[in-house]
């Protein structure tokens, strides 16, 4: 049997060669993630810890914490501690770390990276052993800068180049004495890092005399744990805290293990999706692959195989077929993993260098899958042949599944789709975290269901289609015929489709939905023209105000200052604003009461007025951070949302109270409304500074909507693998059924049924059957869009179900693409078949 079984392989090459394909796309997606994971996170970690190769201990200043939750003082790191630590038994060397926020500008006044990606430093001394040189040399003043050499690749600047830049005031022009390389992270992701001497990033970034961090470096032959008992001794307690470089690149190391893990979880559930599709195609092919073989399968029987040696024959022809795939898999996915790296780079996204990390868990999770999903896929058909009695087989007793068996086939699938429409409509009505976990196991039965039931829809769905079909004349006919004469591989193969379509039709749905939502919620809560803020968030000079104020265009203005108060024994945060002109300059949905602000009055959102039991009129007492109290009354409640939320009050009430105020957004409405013209005017009031954003609304909106686009965009490239797989499904289904229907293909031809006409019946019925899974992809998309958008809603109010009718007509079309493209070898191979030789075929 054995040697049955593999002879058998040999014999069917060209029949195989798609199965192969099928497991070999699916392994190589798995293989790849693993492998692109692994070499980008072991990149990163011996980079991070090379970044830690100077520091032995690290010490930072602890807080002394005196009033319950709030911070009352913060220990500083002066001189004099670096110098004491210097002098440690054990201590060779010690450097004082400023760092913060530093936006650097390109040659076009814009900021390079991110704002939390753009980060300022100090250079100690003449050489620095973090920073190695490139060209140039050290800053000696506050007029002249370091940067790294991948900021001056990406923005041109090279040695002697003048660049404008921001900190947390006014804009500096400062010189750039010479470049430097480093290992930080942030720079790697795009960001920037940009260093000054010592005395000018204190003055700048922190407190002049004052270090963020001191890192110790020990004697040769003295260990990290050695010198940190060192250091604790030596310094009063509870002033610093000290960590080994061991412990910080190990805790680095962890960290970006957890942020690559989502990453990898991700790619794998799609890696996931094209091996369940291929599935599907794995037993398409041993299903036509064991029927065509059933009377020599019978022959075996009876002259005197067992069931099992029957059906192990068959397994050990999927054996034999997924470790193929599998090893061929394994090295294409070293390929796509190596390309994947290779492609951060055109996202701006640099990876350390290193080398391609190939583990052994990735080459045992490449074998395993390939082998176990063909085996597991091949099974069913060899117990289903090897249960067919030998007499049956050989007169094709066997061909047509049962009535029985197809009732039990539709009521079970009825039943699981019942089961998993009605958990999808209960998780619709939950809160959205909770009713992730229901969703997702409804859709699951939901999908399993309607695949059981397929071959049921088949008929009705394709029957549809007649009218378009009788256009096609004979050839139409046919090949509306051919599709539903075998219902169960129709819809398997259709079914591969269908997966993807459901995924990239429920994504769309959720994006354009989300789109609209977010644009309609900075068009509803928003009515002034632009919002000013910090690049990485910070607060706002209050000069920032005042500078707008005198632009010659702005009407109106309001500050969002945020402070810490206490209501009711407990924290609570609130937001000053410009009484007068706030309702000018924002438009939330008023609950209850009036929009009204100053004074005493206040307004609070729904949500927290629901917490505290209040309603319009009500009077409550707030404590402010210098002690004093005040009654306040609730003018009235709003609905909330991503740009308004909490307790607004006059900035007029709030702002005596406060020594150093948030001031985190500035609101303004100009006379001219918004243009590019009247932004750069706003930008120029404010120095063009790189570290300051001025958005309109649909800046906001574009701004949030960009990680959605990002996301979906990501989807259709992931999921296109899985479509290739359903291609290569709907090739391989037709060619086996060309092969089936050689006799009768013959026929067709033998009674005037030309070469043209055979083509076209062919491509015809790839294109009736690809339609069938795109309608049931796209339907079932809809639905898992508008059960997930209900999740959403209960978390954002403008959330309203937009169907994309143009993108899902684009979809269909694809599926018809597909399906053509499919044809053209099944197609050529059936119009090319001898008539006479094809008549004559068993």
């Amino acid at each position: 049997m054995f040697r049955t079984a593999l002879r058998n392989v040999l014999a069917h090459k060209a029949r195989l060669l798609m199965t192969v394909l099928a497991v070999m796309l699916g392994v190589a997606f798995v293989s790849g993630t693993l492998v692109f994971t692994n070499t980008v996170s072991d990149a990163y970690q011996k980079s991070s810890a090379k970044g830690f190769d100077h520091v032995d201990v690290s010490m930072t200043a602890d807080y002394e914490d005196a009033e319950g939750d709030r911070v009352a003082k913060l220990h500083e790191l002066t001189r004099a501690t670096l110098d004491k630590s210097e002098r440690v038994p054990g201590a060779a060397s010690a450097i004082g770390v400023v760092q913060n926020f530093t936006a650097l500008a390109d040659k076009d006044g814009k900021l390079i990276g991110q704002g939390f990606q753009s980060q300022g430093g100090n250079y100690w001394g003449a050489k620095d052993p973090r920073y190695p040189l490139v060209s140039g040399h050290a800053p000696k003043g506050p007029g002249e800068i370091l940067i790294d050499s991948q900021t001056a690749k990406r923005a041109g600047y090279k040695v002697g180049d003048t660049v404008r830049m921001s900190v947390d005031g006014p804009v500096l022009t400062p010189k750039i004495t010479g470049i430097f390389t480093t290992d930080d992270g942030n720079v790697a992701a795009g960001g920037s890092l940009t260093l000054f001497d010592t005395a000018t990033a204190q003055k700048l970034l922190g407190k002049p005399g004052v270090y963020d961090e001191i890192d110790v470096k020990a004697k040769p032959g003295v260990t990290q744990a050695a010198l940190k008992a060192e250091l604790d001794k030596a310094l009063p307690e509870g002033t610093v805290s000290t960590t080994t470089g061991k412990q910080l690149a190990d805790d680095q190391a962890e960290m970006i293990s957890r942020s690559m893990s989502g990453m990898q979880t991700a790619l794998l559930v799609f890696a996931g999706i094209a091996l369940f599709v291929g599935t599907f195609i794995i037993a398409n092919t041993f299903t036509m692959l064991v029927a065509q073989r059933t009377k020599e399968l019978a022959l075996m029987r009876a002259v005197g195989a067992s069931r099992r040696q029957v059906t192990r024959s068959v397994l050990i022809e999927a054996f034999v077929v997924g470790a193929v795939a599998a090893v061929t898999g394994l090295v294409a996915g070293i390929g796509i993993g190596a390309g994947l790296r290779s492609l951060m780079g055109t996202f701006d996204a640099t990876v350390p260098d290193g080398p391609l990390v190939i583990t052994p868990g990735t080459i045992g999770a490449a074998l395993a899958v390939g082998v176990l999903v063909t085996m597991l896929a091949a099974w069913l058909p060899g117990r289903r042949a090897a249960k067919i009695p030998p007499v049956a087989a050989m007169s094709s007793v066997h061909a047509k599944a049962t009535t029985k068996s197809l009732v039990l086939r539709n009521t079970l699938g009825a039943l699981v789709s019942a089961a998993g429409i009605a958990v999808v409509l209960v998780a619709t009505t939950m809160d959205g975290s909770d009713g992730q976990m229901p969703m997702g196991f409804g859709a699951v039965l939901l999908i399993i269901g309607v695949f059981i039931l397929t071959p049921l829809l088949s008929r009705p769905l394709i029957a549809a289609a007649a009218p378009l079909l009788r256009a096609f004349g004979i050839s139409g006919k046919l090949a509306r015929q051919n599709s539903v004469r075998n219902p169960r591989r129709t819809a398997a193969t259709a079914s591969a489709l269908m997966i993807g379509l459901t995924l990239i039709t429920g994504m769309t749905v959720m994006a354009g939905s989300l789109q609209q939502a977010i644009e309609k919620m900075a068009s509803a809560s928003i009515k002034a023209d632009y919002v000013v803020s910090m690049a990485n968030g910070n607060p706002l000079s209050p000069d920032v105000e005042k500078k707008l104020k005198q632009a010659g265009d702005v009407t109106a203005t309001s500050p969002m200052l945020n402070a810490e108060t206490r209501i009711d024994g407990q924290s609570e945060y609130v937001t000053g604003v410009n009484g007068a002109a706030i309702r000018d300059l924002v438009g939330p949905e008023v609950d209850e009461g009036t929009f009204k602000v100053g004074g005493g009055d206040v307004v609070v959102d729904s949500e927290t007025a629901k917490s505290y039991r209040w309603k319009a009129g009500s009077a409550f007492t707030v404590a402010y951070a210098d002690g004093k109290k005040q009654k306040l009354t609730v003018a009235g409640t709003y609905e909330s949302n991503d740009f308004l939320q909490g307790i607004l009050l006059d900035e007029k009430t709030l702002a005596p109270h406060e020594s150093d105020p948030y001031n985190m957004k500035v609101m303004v409405r100009t006379s001219d409304g918004t243009s590019g013209a009247v932004q750069d005017k706003l930008e120029k009031a404010l120095g063009t500074n790189p570290a300051i954003k001025v958005q309109s609304k649909d800046d906001i909106s574009n701004e949030i909507a960009q990680m959605f686009t990002l996301m979906l965009n990501m989807v259709y490239g992931l999921l296109a693998m899985a479509v290739i797989v359903a291609v290569l499904g709907v090739i391989n289904t037709l060619a086996m059924s060309v092969f089936e229907r050689s006799q009768e293909i013959g026929m067709l031809r033998a009674i005037g049924l030309d070469r043209k006409g055979i083509k076209r019946m062919v491509r015809i019925e790839s294109l009736v059957i690809s339609l069938f899974g795109a309608v049931l992809g796209i339907g079932l998309g809809v639905f898992f869009g508008w059960a997930a958008g209900e999740l959403l809603a209960s978390k954002m109010a403008t959330y309203e179900l937009v169907l994309p009718w143009a993108r899902m007509g684009v979809f269909l079309l694809l599926a018809a693409t597909v399906g053509v493209l499919a044809a053209l070898w099944p197609a050529r191979r059936a119009a090319r078949l001898n008539m006479l030789e094809a008549i004559k075929a068993e």
